[in-house]
């Protein structure tokens, strides 16, 4: 009876115990690297826009860098933050490893671990061409919000400083959408910003605002912020396996090292695992 006992505890209790550190871990994910890191990048870029908001409206000549050459004529304090920005780029360009998130560099190889079994290419294209769709429908509204800046900015119903202002806003709220809440997942549908298709179109998004204006700082971004985008979507074309959780098991929840999943993803991640 004893040795009965004995046995049937040795049948149930590493069942349940695995059951409750999942639930567990689900509850309280580990607060990473990764995600230290961007919290504090987070508490930068609050700073950034409230200082550059007082400079605005303290000091409005430093807003002269804005127009034309004048990048290469005065200086000002906001040669630095464009240097930050480039710099920011940068890092989207090259495979850095894992100073950045796994979302912004899944498109090097050395961030790919291939699944060990052959890979589903139908669905690997389904995957692709649905998540596509669904990029470039963010991007029609986003556009649409863009266009309507312009039309402001060329009626003389907003300036300069106020585009500047903007594009300063969406640089904060781009990690907003990483660590709190992004409207974006609800038209992608995407798990998290591991698997997001449109990880690398921020700075993109970010200095479309000042497409209206007219001068070297908000051109040169632009541009730059245009070949990263490029870069990701070719990438895209040419590495879809790189992209898929189902090819690449780095991006897979059990695999994830990033754990800057928001209060959306746990929830969706503690739902499958009491469903198992």
């Amino acid at each position: 009876m004893i040795e009965g006992k004995n046995s049937e505890l040795h049948n149930t209790a590493p069942e349940t115990f695995d059951k409750e550190a999942c639930l567990d871990a689900v509850r309280k994910p580990p607060r990473s690297r990764i995600r230290k890191i961007y919290i504090g990048r987070l508490v930068t870029r609050c700073f950034i826009f409230a200082a550059t908001v007082f400079i605005a409206f303290r000091w409005p000549s430093q807003l002269d860098v804005l127009k034309g050459w004048n990048f290469f004529k005065h200086l000002s304090v906001f040669h630095l933050l464009w240097g930050l920005w480039v710099f920011d780029m940068l890092l989207q360009l090259i495979p850095v490893g894992t100073r950045l998130a796994l979302g912004s560099q899944k498109l090097f190889k050395m961030r790919f671990r291939p699944i060990k079994e052959a890979i589903d290419h139908i669905n690997l294209r389904k995957y692709i061409i649905e998540t596509t769709k669904a990029a470039y429908k963010v991007f029609i509204i986003f556009a649409a919000g863009i266009i309507a800046l312009i039309v402001l900015r060329e009626t003389n119903v907003i300036d300069d400083r106020v585009l500047f202002l903007i594009t300063v806003a969406f640089y904060v709220c781009d990690l907003i959408c990483v660590l709190i809440w992004c409207p974006f997942r609800l038209i992608l549908h995407n798990r998290c910003c591991t698997t997001c298709r449109i990880f690398n179109w921020d700075h993109l998004m970010m200095f479309t605002p000042m497409l209206a204006m007219r001068g070297f700082f908000s051109q040169s971004l632009i541009l730059m912020a245009f070949a990263v985008w490029l870069v990701w979507e070719l990438c895209v074309m040419m590495f879809p396996e790189r992209f898929w959780e189902h090819s690449n098991e780095a991006l897979s929840c059990a695999n994830c090292t990033d754990k800057l999943c928001t209060q959306y993803c746990q929830k969706l991640r503690k739902s499958n695992n009491l469903v198992i």
